[in-house]
């Protein structure tokens, strides 16, 4: 290597660091917050008295329709594209979605502060909308440009993003309930949280273009190379097994300081300590997702995975104590947005051609997932005995619904094995 070529090789390495970290930001703000900051404030709204666990179970289905809702809209971005006379995949149009969609969750977010309590569900739609289309025109504008830069594998990096966000939405709950404040007042310190974030990947996003050809065969790089074209079977399975991801963490991930809350004594601490331990395995897991070898096979990451977080739901049933909630958080949160890296991953090699669309069907099946567990959480609420059974029998669901993708994983990773090339 000649001594000239360091240079250019630490300025790529710094402008990678600032791309992975605007990336961060931007999800911390559009995930961590736009959608999961609904979690923490769900007790203080149920002890307010403005909502129950029936309309906060339809709140949270409306930001999940409309996540599936910014995933569709995702997926039809290339005909939109053409016939604006733009390439699809365009980086400019990823860098606008994400802009854009950083200042519509900000103002979501503080349009919850307000006392309109017959708008919130129009706020939680648009929110989830938001927060669709930042994440995948971070993801794919981040991890285009990181390839391009030649460190792909910093693209896990990006998804610390989301447990950040929780964490920073977490901690400061148990403060908020000490002091008095009202849910409303959270809302417009987690607005202004939103803002702050915002403005620190504001400048990052811009609509630099990157070469189609290098950019798909830098995303190559981060995983093993496999013969093409891939099976439509291989494609249709891992759209299916990722949606079952949706259903397999959500219940938790909407009702965990309320199932905590049930099942601990009155006045412990612990349950407004969970969230965040949730948020930090979120965020330590994709950051260990970084050091995983690109020849790894991603289908058996995957169904790990999922198992991990089948024993994380699992605890939550089985062991109803504070070392049985803590452990089964950090469990649940360690392989969270790693899932999504790999299957991300996955699917620009499987269909690099595709990889806008193919993305957005995958984040629209994960919708449909979340959607679904809520409304089937309040179901079976109102048929059991007691909340705390109720509540049992949907975490079991979510168990069986991530075994499920687990065993579909591990059929395709058998199926259609990998064939690397050097």
């Amino acid at each position: 290597m000649s001594s000239s070529s360091v240079p250019g090789q630490a300025t790529d390495g710094a402008s990678a660091l600032r791309i992975a970290l605007a990336g961060m930001a931007a999800l911390a703000a559009a995930m961590g917050i736009g959608r999961f900051a609904f979690t923490p404030l769900l007790p203080m709204m149920l002890h307010d008295g403005v909502v129950d666990i029936a309309t906060g179970s339809w709140l949270a289905t409306a930001n999940y329709a409309g996540y599936l809702a910014g995933a569709l809209l995702y997926m039809a971005l290339p005909w939109l594209s053409r016939r604006l006379g733009r390439e699809p995949g365009n980086a400019a149009l990823n860098a606008t979605l994400v802009r854009g969609g950083l200042v519509a969750t900000v103002l979501l977010t503080g349009l919850l502060a307000l006392p309109w309590p017959a708008s919130w569900p129009l706020l939680r739609l648009l929110a989830g909308v938001a927060s669709a289309l930042v994440f995948l025109g971070t993801a794919n504008w981040c991890m285009g440009r990181l390839a391009h830069l030649g460190r792909p594998a910093w693209g896990g990096l990006i998804f610390c993003g989301p447990g950040l966000g929780i964490v920073i939405t977490g901690l400061p709950t148990s403060a908020m309930v000490a002091a008095g404040w009202s849910a409303a007042a959270g809302w417009a310190a987690f607005s202004l949280l939103a803002a702050i974030l915002c403005a620190c990947a504001w400048t990052v996003f811009r609509g630099s273009e990157v070469p189609a050809a290098v950019a798909a065969s830098g995303a190559a790089a981060a995983v093993p190379l496999m013969p093409a074209p891939r099976p439509v079977g291989e494609r249709a399975l891992l759209a299916a097994a990722y949606g079952l991801a949706g259903l397999g963490y959500i219940v938790t991930a909407t009702f965990l300081p309320v199932i905590a809350r049930a099942a601990l004594a009155a006045g412990s601490v612990w349950p407004d300590l969970f969230w965040p331990i949730f948020g930090a395995g979120v965020a330590l897991g994709a950051l260990l997702s970084t050091r995983i070898a690109p020849t790894r096979d991603r289908r058996w990451l995957l169904a790990a995975a999922y198992l991990l977080q089948a024993v994380g739901v699992a605890l939550g049933v089985l062991w109803p104590g504070p070392a049985g909630f803590a452990l089964g958080s950090l469990l649940l949160g360690l392989p969270f947005t790693a899932i999504t890296f790999f299957a991300l991953q996955e699917a620009r090699h499987q269909w690099p051609q595709a990889a806008a669309g193919f993305t957005g069907l995958l984040t629209a099946l994960y919708g449909i997932g979340q959607i679904v567990g809520p409304p089937m959480a309040a179901a079976l609420l109102a048929r059991a005995g007691t909340r705390a059974q109720g509540f049992d029998w949907a975490l079991g669901v979510a168990g069986s619904v991530l075994l499920l993708g687990a065993v579909l994983y591990a059929f395709m990773a058998w199926r259609w094995r990998s064939r690397i090339r050097a």
